[in-house]
């Protein structure tokens, strides 16, 4: 059997102290060495086929060395930049991320911040998360650090990362309504979401500027961010109001769903109608029309929430911000244009 390699064979190696070595391999300590000797270790550890024993070390440092990622789900195409971003600034400080897909189910929720506690995770980070969510408020109130992103928690005390997304659509209004548009609906997401929640208020924050009387409003709520719901909800729309030359949704599949209904009912994007989304998630701009949508930077967000975690991972001294709201613009591709006259 092969022997494993240690750091005391490391030390032989490059003719230093052991201590420099665990020194040299640890993220967190390595600064306090010459980049000549860090180098060296790090081939000679590479070279040797050294591998780090990470049992060993949680005992020693009482952490895994391990986060937890929860996401609603990872067929959705916003999720891989998001988690690059994440493991951009995790991994150089020698964390692995452990990524969970909730299904948009609570009851799955709950079960996998169990297992992620079980597994021994030094923090979470969750972008799955309902207004109302028990469990993350009691596991976040025990002490492991917690960072929602996307999304957040009404009434608790866990820093979130979010979009500005009384901007974004108030961006994308302004757009419709420069165009042309005055019969502009809404299919908003579910309202047990933060981000379904507050991206309709902006939409009645909008058009209450725009003097649109609220009982002229047609809006639509989404079960779920899904094509499926959007094709529901814009069926209800054209039923309701046919006269509606715009329809705002609340994310880019609602809108993806919502293009494919309006065809089918003989309301082609955007000769008919016009449809915009929100988050420009990736591909977007390889189909026909292209989508117009609120651009969120993705990567950045993760990186973002990324870093308000390690900080509290590290015990930072400086006050954890409660609330980070990151800048978002507008993307204007093919599906939107002036309405046609009638």
């Amino acid at each position: 059997m092969t022997k494993r390699i240690t750091l005391k064979d490391l030390a032989r190696e490059t003719g230093v102290h052991v201590s420099t070595v665990s020194r040299a391999l640890d993220p967190q300590k390595r600064g306090a060495l010459t980049d000549e000797v860090v180098v060296k270790i790090r081939e000679a550890a590479e070279r040797l086929g050294y591998r780090p024993n990470r049992i060993a070390f949680s005992l020693r440092k009482q952490k895994t060395m391990t986060i937890g990622v929860m996401i609603p789900d990872i067929t959705n195409m916003i999720f891989p930049a998001i988690v690059r971003g994440i493991e951009s600034v995790m991994e150089p400080l020698g964390y692995a991320s452990i990524i969970v897909n909730t299904d948009g189910n609570s009851d799955r929720e709950q079960r996998l911040i169990e297992t992620l506690q079980e597994r021994g995770v030094d923090g979470i980070i969750h972008t799955a998360v309902l207004r109302s969510a028990p469990k993350i408020k009691d596991v976040a109130a025990q002490g492991l650090p917690v960072v929602t992103l996307n999304r957040k928690v009404e009434a608790a005390d866990i820093p979130y990362v979010i979009n500005d997304e009384e901007s974004g659509i108030r961006q994308v209004f302004e757009l419709l309504y420069k165009q042309g548009h005055r019969k502009i609906a809404h299919i908003a997401g579910p309202s047990d979401l933060s981000t379904g929640l507050l991206r309709k208020q902006a939409f009645l924050s909008v058009t209450a500027d725009y003097q649109i009387p609220e009982g002229d409003l047609v809006i639509e709520e989404a079960a779920r961010f899904e094509e499926a719901e959007g094709r529901r909800c814009a069926k209800a729309i054209l039923d309701r109001a046919p006269e509606t030359t715009a329809i705002l949704c609340a994310n880019d599949r609602l809108a993806l769903g919502a293009i494919d209904e309006c065809a089918a009912l003989g309301y082609p994007c955007p000769d008919r109608i016009s449809v915009t989304g929100f988050n420009d998630m990736a591909l977007l701009d390889l189909i026909r029309p292209g989508l117009t949508t609120v651009r969120i930077e993705q990567f950045e967000a993760g990186a973002e929430a990324a870093r308000l975690l390690a900080r509290m991972l590290e015990g930072s001294s400086e006050p954890i911000p409660r609330e980070t709201i990151l800048p978002v613009s507008v993307t204007i591709r093919g599906s939107t244009g002036a309405p046609r006259e009638n």
